[in-house]
């Protein structure tokens, strides 16, 4: 993980989580993290935000960013009594609505998220920006086959740019 501002390289505050089998995100060490598969067909975007956040507030670095690879689908969330809801069917405004507000959350305790967004589907984008722009963060965007460019968004400048990796 190298600071954005800084470069330097502070291997105390990596960590790594993952969404897999368990509905809900759990920390991973770096050694269990090219073994990370998926298991379930459904997302919940917003415990992988909350678990970030809450690792996050244990450590004191001024630079606190979140690093979501995701397909940009939110397909799951917990309800207030505990309970998993999903919906695998469109983007469901509980479980969008609740995702933006943990975005939110990260923003208030000066979490940037930046997205790595390998779909290209309309709606998916959209809500990808939309997270974007209620977090303060970083939106990239490419497709599966096409990993050496990135289309980078930065909203607080108001910028698009093209990015291609020389490979």
């Amino acid at each position: 993980m190298k600071s954005r501002e800084s470069g330097s390289w502070n291997p105390d505050i990596l960590s790594d989580m993952t969404m897999q089998e368990f509905d809900d995100a759990r920390e991973v060490s770096l050694n269990e993290l090219p073994f990370v598969s998926v298991e379930s067909l459904h997302t919940n975007t917003r415990a992988g935000l909350r678990t970030a956040r809450s690792l996050l507030k244990r450590t004191r670095g001024a630079n606190k960013q979140v690093f979501m690879i995701t397909d940009g689908k939110p397909s799951a969330i917990f309800d207030d009594a505990g309970r998993l809801y999903k919906n695998l069917f469109g983007l469901d405004p509980r479980i969008v609505n609740k995702t933006l507000d943990e975005a939110v959350a990260c923003r208030r305790e000066k979490i940037t998220i930046s997205t790595f967004m390998v779909a290209q589907d309309p709606y998916l984008v959209n809500f990808v920006e939309e997270l974007t722009k209620a977090n303060h963060g970083w939106a990239y965007y490419t497709g599966l086959g096409k990993l050496g460019e990135m289309i980078f968004i930065d909203y607080i400048g108001n910028r698009r740019r093209t990015y291609y990796s020389g490979g």
